[in-house]
Formats: structure tokens, sequence, C-alpha cells
């Protein structure tokens, strides 16, 4: 299977959520497609505020991205363990996302365009 990277400006304004709380919104939001999988919005740290997050001892490896560290989300009430994760030094071909941070939307997570 081919898994094309394909990195672009995620049209509108975008928003993450846990807990009641917005913790990043922004019009200048990436969308990175690859393969067969779903569209993923990656945030720029900048738009996103990093005291709910908390650096996590969790990474992976993609060999199309690079190494990803993750972070918990840290709301109230619990922590959402490595919900989101970041590209520190991607590869070559996915460098846009350098900076940017991604999230895992689930039930406790929502990203969307408002």
């Amino acid at each position: 299977m081919d898994k094309k990277i394909t990195i672009r400006k995620a049209g509108g304004n975008w928003v993450v959520r846990a807990g009641g709380a917005t913790l990043g919104e922004s019009v200048d939001a990436l969308e990175l497609s690859e393969g067969d999988l779903a569209p993923v919005i990656y945030f720029p740290r900048a738009d996103i505020a990093m005291a709910f997050l908390d650096a996590s001892d969790h990474s992976t490896h993609c060999p199309h991205k690079g190494d990803a560290t993750y972070f918990s989300i840290v709301t109230k009430s619990k922590t959402i363990k490595n919900a989101g994760w970041s590209y520190e030094s991607p590869v070559e071909g996915a460098e846009r996302i350098k900076d940017y941070i991604a999230f895992y939307s689930t039930d406790e997570v929502a990203v969307e365009r408002v």
C-alpha cells in the first residue's frame, strides 16, 4: 500500500477541546493525509494552551513522518494519557508538521472545524 503523505492548510477555524476546556483554536492548522487513513489535523504549538499538556514517556516511529513524542491532557477531573503527539524532527517530506501537535479525536477529546 502506498503511504504517500499529503500536507495542506486546513481550511477554516479549528478547535481542540477536552474536559470542558478549549485547549486550542487555530486558523493556521494543517491537514495531513496518509494513504487510506483518515486525515489528521495538526495545530501550531503557538495556538495550543500547553499548560494543559504533560509530556509523556510514550513514543512511536513512522517511516513517513519520523519519531513521535506524546502528550497527555490534564483536565480538572482526569488525565487523558497520550492524547496528542508531535514530530519534533520530522523526516524529509513531512517538515511542515514540525512545531505542530495533533490529537486523537475521541469521546474525551474533540477536534472540530467551527
